[in-house]
C-alpha cells in the first residue's frame, strides 16, 4: 500500500473474487455463474437502451421497480435496485450497524460479510455452523444485534427453512434481520412473504444466478418501506446513478421471460442431482444442495489435490484454504455437458492419485 492510504483500512483484508481467466481454456465451475445466456428479451431491450447512452440512467429505476413489486408481491416503495446484490448487502452494513448494533453472521458463509463489516467500522462475531455445517437457529435467538444470514448458505449450498427464520425475527424485533437469497431461485424458499409480518427483515436478491446476468451487476432489496427508504437515503448519498441504463433494461427483460428463467432453474437442479449422485458412485460427500452448486470432499483425497489437479485438466472449482473448508470444493453445477466433463476429468483424477 502507499504511505498515503489511510490507516484506518490498513487492516483491512479485501475479499477474493473467484478466478475469471482470460483465455476461456477451462470450464468454468468456480463463480456460480449461470451456463445459459440472458434471454432474447432482455438482450434486445439492453440493446435499445444502449442507444440512450448519452443520457443518465434512471436514479429511481422505476421501471424496473414497479416490475419487481407486481412479480413479488409488494408495493412499489418497498423495493431497491442496487449494482449487484453486494451494493444493498453493503448498504445494509452501513444503514443498520454500528457500535451499538454490531453485526452478526455465520464463521462459514458468503466472505464479504467481514469485509463489509471491516470497511464500515463495524463491529462483529461470528457464530459457528454446527459440525454438519447447518445453522443453529438458537444461537440468534434474542442476540440483539444486526443478523446476516445467506439463505442457502454459501458456500455449503444448505437452506434453513422459513419457518426457522421466523423464530430469528420474532426473538429480535428491535434489530435488523438480513436474509441474503442469491441462490433461493435453486430450490430454496423466499422469505419476502415475510416483510409485511416482520418490519425487521430486508430480503436480498441478485441477478447473477438465476436470472443469468452476472456480467451487468444487478441486485435488489425487498423490505418494509422505512428500511428501503433508509437504503434509499445511503444509495443518494453514494451514487444516485447506481445501476446503468442497459443493466436496468436487461433486468426488466429476465423479468419478463420468466418462463425462460423457471426452465433454467428446472435444468440446473436436474444437473445438479445427476452431479451428485456421480459423485457419490466415485467417492464424495456432500450436503444436501438447494442451490446451483455443490459442496463436496473427496473420503480420501485432499480437496486442495482434487482442486490443481481439476484445473491442471482444464476444469476450475473453488478451493477454500480455511481450516474448516480445506478438503472441501464448491463445484458451480453448468450445463450438463460441462458437468459430465467434471465426472470424466475425476475419474481420471482418482485412478491417477488411488
Amino acid at each position: 500500500m502507499s504511505r498515503f492510504f489511510s490507516g484506518k483500512y490498513k487492516e483491512l483484508v479485501p475479499y477474493t473474487p473467484g478466478e475469471q481467466p482470460k483465455d476461456f481454456k477451462y470450464v468454468k465451475l468456480n463463480t456460480n455463474e449461470s451456463p445459459f445466456p440472458p434471454s432474447d428479451r432482455a438482450e434486445n431491450l439492453a440493446t435499445e437502451a444502449g442507444k440512450k447512452l448519452e443520457l443518465y440512467s434512471d436514479p429511481e429505476c422505476r421501471a424496473l421497480r414497479q416490475k419487481l413489486a407486481d412479480y413479488y408481491g409488494v408495493d412499489y416503495d418497498e423495493t431497491i435496485v442496487t449494482n449487484g446484490s453486494d451494493e444493498v448487502l453493503n448498504f445494509a452494513f452501513m444503514a443498520f450497524c454500528d457500535t451499538d448494533h454490531p453485526a452478526v453472521f455465520p464463521d462459514i458463509t458468503y466472505g464479504f460479510y467481514p469485509v463489509f463489516a471491516e470497511l464500515n467500522g463495524v463491529p462483529y462475531c461470528e457464530i459457528p455452523l454446527r459440525k454438519d455445517f447447518t445453522v443453529n437457529v438458537d444461537d440468534y435467538i434474542g442476540i440483539k444485534k444486526t443478523i446476516f444470514i445467506a439463505n442457502p448458505n454459501a458456500p455449503t449450498g444448505i437452506a434453513l427453512p422459513v419457518s426457522e427464520i421466523r423464530k430469528i425475527l420474532e426473538s429480535n424485533p428491535d434489530n435488523i434481520v438480513v436474509i441474503d437469497e442469491a441462490y433461493v431461485d435453486f430450490g430454496g424458499e423466499s422469505c419476502i412473504p415475510l416483510i409485511h409480518e416482520f418490519d425487521n427483515l430486508l430480503v436480498t436478491q441478485t441477478f447473477s444466478k438465476s436470472r443469468s446476468m452476472a456480467g451487468a451487476r444487478l441486485g435488489f432489496g425487498i423490505g418494509s418501506k422505512a428500511i428501503i427508504a433508509d437504503l434509499h437515503t445511503i444509495r443518494y448519498s453514494t451514487n444516485p446513478y447506481n445501476v446503468n441504463s442497459m443493466t436496468l433494461a436487461a433486468g426488466l427483460g429476465m423479468l419478463e421471460d420468466d418462463e425462460y428463467v423457471r426452465s433454467n432453474c428446472k435444468t440446473i437442479i436436474e444437473n445438479r442431482t445427476y452431479t451428485t449422485n456421480e459423485l457419490k458412485k466415485l467417492g464424495f460427500e456432500m450436503p444436501e444442495s438447494t442451490a446451483n452448486f455443490i459442496f463436496a470432499k473427496h473420503k480420501t483425497v485432499g480437496g486442495k489435490m482434487i482442486y490443481q489437479k481439476l484445473r491442471e485438466k482444464g476444469v476450475l472449482v473453488r478451493h477454500f484454504d480455511k481450516p474448516k473448508l480445506v478438503e472441501y470444493n464448491r463445484i458451480t453445477i453448468g450445463s450438463l455437458e460441462q458437468m459430465k466433463f467434471l465426472i470424466e476429468k475425476l475419474e481420471e483424477i482418482l485412478e491417477e492419485v488411488q
